[in-house]
C-alpha cells in the first residue's frame, strides 16, 4: 500500500506515473488582490487527477477547494503554475477544456420554471449534443436517475434530492472526459446521498469517467479512490482513503456517558482536555482521538470511564492533520473561515457536571404539537403530528427531502400557518397570536439571510431593534454577543464579505440577540466541515446548558447524536420519536450509525427491505 505523504505541498503520486493524469497541477498559486488586502488561496499545488477514477477534494472552508476547480474549469487564472487538462494548457486553450469537461457547481443553476424534459433539453442544446443522440442519452440519464416518472413536473417542484439528480443529469447531457462536481450533495438527505453516489459510481464504470469532487462529507470522501486533503491553500496530505485512515491509527477510542449525561456534554468535555485532538458522538458513544493515554485524561478518571480502543476513520485522520495543521499555524495571524471556528465562544462557560442532561421529565414544556396538520390545496404537508419539547432540551426535526420536515418547522417558528391543530411556543397559542409568540423564538435560516451590505455591527444593531430592543439595553446586548461569538474585531466589516465560519457565528448572534427562550436551527451547518461542526456544537451544548430550547433540522444524521430526543418524518407523517438509545433499541441495532438506522427507517416505513 502507497503511505499518504504530508506537509507543505506534498502528494501521493498514482502508482501509474508514468501516464498522465487527466488533471495535472504544478506549482499552482492563486492570489486574489483586492482594495484593502491580499489573499493567497493557493500555494504552490501539486497535484494530478488520474483517469477512470474518482478523487476527492476535502477541507474546511477558506481551503481552496471551490478555487481550484474554478481554476481546472478555465473560469479564472492560476497567478503561478502549470494546469493542464486532458492534455491541453488551461491558460492557453480555455474554450476546447472547457468543452472537455463539465461542472456542476454548488448553485447549479436549473431553470425552476421549466419542466425536468425541458431543463435537460436546454442543457443539451447549450453543450451543442447532437439531436439524433439526445433521446437516447435523456433515457439513459433518466433511467439512472430514476426521474423517468417525472418529466413533465416543474424543477422548482422537485425535492431537493430530486433537483440535485436532475442537475447532476444536466450536468452529464454530454459525455465529458471530465466531471467536476463542488460538493454536489449539499442539503441532501442520507438517502438521496446515497442514490447519487450510486449514479455516480455507475457512470464511471460504464463511461470510464474521471471525477473530481469536493465534499463536506468524509463517509464520501471515503468512497473515492484517492483523497487530496487541504487547508489555507496547500496540501496537506495525499493517499487512498486507507492511507489517511492510517494517520490515526491507534490514537482512536470510544467511551459511552453515565447515565443521565448527555453525549454532547462527554464530548465538550474531552475537547477542553489539551491531549485530546478531536471528539464527536458516534453510534451510541463518544468517539475521541488522542496521542496520549485515554486513562490520563482528567474528564475519564473523574467520571470513572474506561475507553475501549476503536478502528479509524477518513474523519479521524482528516481531523489530525487539520488541528496539526492549525497548531502550526496559531502563531501566526488567526485563521479565517471555518478553521478560525475551532474554539467555542470563550465568553460562554463551560458547563458544569450537570450540564447537558436530557430534559427531565418535570421540566417545563415549551412547544405542545398536538395532531398538526398542513394542507396546501389537496396536498398533505403534514399529517396529525403530535410531540412536546421541554426546556434546555436539544430536539431534532429529521427526515428525506420533501417529508414534511420543512414545513413542520416553519409552522413552529410562526412562519406558516397550520391547517388544524393546536400548536403553543413558550406558552403562546401561535394559532391566535404568532407575533407574540416570535418575541421568544430566534432563528438562524439554513442559507446566510443578513444584510450582505451591512457591518457586523450594523446588523446586529438592525436586528436588535426588530426585536423590539433600544437604548442602552440594545447596546449592552450588542456588546454582549459580539463578545460571546468573538465578532468584536470584525465589528466593521461588511458581512458578505465574512468567512463562512464567521458567517454563522454572525447569525447565531442575531438570533440570540434579544435572549430568547428557543432556537430554532434550519440546517446550520450544511455544507460545513466537520472541524467547524465540531465548534458549532460546542455553542449548542452551552446554550442548552442554560435553559435554552434548541430545535434543529439536519441532513447530517451523525448529528442526532447531540440530540436529546428527534423525530423522523416521511411523506407528512411522523415514523419515529424517541431519544437516539431508544431508537436504536427499538431497531435492535445498538451499534449502527445514524445514516444506517435512518435510511432503515425511512425505506421500513416506505415498503421497502432496508437492514440497517
Amino acid at each position: 500500500m502507497t503511505e499518504a505523504r504530508q506537509g507543505h505541498g506534498g502528494t501521493r503520486q498514482a502508482e501509474n506515473a508514468q501516464v498522465p493524469g487527466i488533471v495535472e497541477a504544478r506549482g499552482i498559486r492563486k492570489v486574489f488582490v483586492r482594495k484593502h488586502d491580499t489573499t493567497v488561496a493557493l500555494e504552490r499545488l501539486d497535484l494530478t487527477v488520474p483517469h477512470g477514477e474518482i478523487t476527492a477534494l476535502v477541507g474546511p472552508d477558506g481551503a481552496g477547494k471551490t478555487t481550484f476547480m474554478r481554476l481546472v474549469c478555465g473560469l479564472m487564472k492560476p497567478t503561478e503554475g502549470r494546469l493542464h487538462v486532458a492534455g491541453l494548457d488551461v491558460a492557453a486553450h480555455p474554450q476546447q477544456v472547457q468543452d472537455a469537461l463539465s461542472y456542476m457547481p454548488q448553485r447549479f443553476g436549473l431553470y425552476e420554471d421549466l419542466t425536468v424534459l425541458e431543463n435537460l433539453e436546454l442543457y443539451a442544446r447549450l453543450h451543442g449534443v447532437p439531436e439524433d443522440v439526445r433521446q437516447q442519452r435523456f433515457d439513459h440519464l433518466l433511467a439512472m436517475t430514476e426521474l423517468a416518472a417525472f418529466t413533465g413536473r416543474l424543477a422548482g417542484r422537485l425535492s431537493g434530492g430530486m433537483k440535485q439528480k436532475l442537475g447532476l443529469a444536466c450536468t452529464l447531457v454530454r459525455s465529458p472526459k471530465l466531471l467536476l462536481l463542488d460538493e454536489p450533495t449539499v442539503g441532501v438527505d442520507p438517502l438521496s446521498r446515497r442514490e447519487l453516489w450510486v449514479i455516480l459510481e455507475q457512470m464511471v464504470r460504464e463511461e470510464h469517467l474521471s471525477v473530481l469532487v469536493s465534499t463536506a462529507y468524509m463517509e464520501e470522501a471515503a468512497r473515492c479512490r484517492s483523497v487530496f486533503v487541504l487547508n489555507h491553500g496547500r496540501i496537506l496530505a495525499h493517499g487512498t482513503p486507507a492511507d489517511l485512515c492510517g494517520l490515526a491509527a491507534g490514537c482512536c477510542y470510544g467511551v459511552v456517558p453515565p447515565a443521565g449525561m448527555a453525549m454532547r456534554t462527554l464530548q465538550d468535555r474531552l475537547l477542553r482536555e489539551p491531549a485530546v485532538l478531536d471528539a464527536v458522538p458516534a453510534a451510541g458513544r463518544v468517539r475521541f482521538t488522542t496521542r496520549g493515554r485515554p486513562e490520563e485524561l482528567s474528564a475519564l478518571r473523574e467520571l470513572q470511564l474506561a475507553a475501549q480502543p476503536l478502528v479509524p476513520r477518513l474523519e479521524d485522520g482528516f481531523m489530525m492533520l487539520l488541528k496539526d495543521d492549525e497548531a502550526r499555524q496559531s502563531v501566526t495571524a488567526p485563521a479565517a473561515g471555518a478553521a478560525a471556528m475551532t474554539k467555542a465562544p470563550q465568553a460562554l462557560q463551560a458547563p458544569d457536571r450537570a450540564a447537558g442532561i436530557p430534559a427531565a421529565a418535570g421540566a417545563p414544556v415549551e412547544i405542545e404539537v398536538r395532531d398538526l396538520v398542513k394542507m396546501f390545496g389537496d396536498f398533505t404537508a403534514v399529517a396529525h403530528t403530535s410531540f412536546d419539547v421541554r426546556r434546555g432540551e436539544v430536539f431534532g426535526l429529521l427526515g428525506p427531502n420533501g417529508a414534511g420536515k420543512t414545513t413542520t418547522f416553519r409552522m413552529l417558528c410562526g412562519l406558516l400557518p397550520a391547517t388544524s391543530g393546536k400548536l403553543r411556543v413558550a406558552g403562546v397559542d401561535l394559532r391566535t397570536a404568532r407575533t407574540q409568540a416570535r418575541a421568544n423564538i430566534g432563528y438562524v435560516a439554513q442559507k446566510f439571510s443578513l444584510y450582505g451590505g451591512l457591518s457586523v455591527y450594523e446588523n446586529l444593531r438592525f436586528f436588535g431593534g426588530a426585536y423590539g430592543l433600544y437604548g442602552h439595553r440594545l447596546r449592552q446586548r450588542i456588546a454582549a454577543v459580539m463578545e460571546e461569538f468573538q465578532l468584536k474585531e470584525q465589528a466593521d466589516v461588511r458581512a458578505d464579505r465574512l468567512p463562512g465560519g464567521y458567517k454563522q457565528r454572525l447569525s447565531m448572534a442575531a438570533a440570540l440577540i434579544h435572549e430568547p427562550k428557543i432556537l430554532f436551527l434550519d440546517e446550520p451547518t450544511s455544507g460545513i466541515d466537520p472541524l467547524a461542526r465540531r465548534a458549532f456544537w460546542q455553542q449548542i451544548t452551552q446554550l442548552s446548558a442554560q435553559g435554552t430550547t434548541i430545535i434543529i433540522t439536519t441532513h447530517f444524521m451523525e448529528e442526532a447524536e447531540y440530540c436529546d430526543r428527534f423525530m423522523i418524518q416521511d411523506h407528512g407523517k411522523l415514523l419515529v420519536l424517541g431519544s437516539p438509545a431508544e431508537i436504536r433499541a427499538r431497531l435492535g441495532r445498538q451499534g449502527a450509525g445514524m445514516d444506517d438506522i435512518f435510511v432503515a427507517i425511512v425505506e421500513q416505513a416506505r415498503g421497502g427491505t432496508a437492514d440497517a
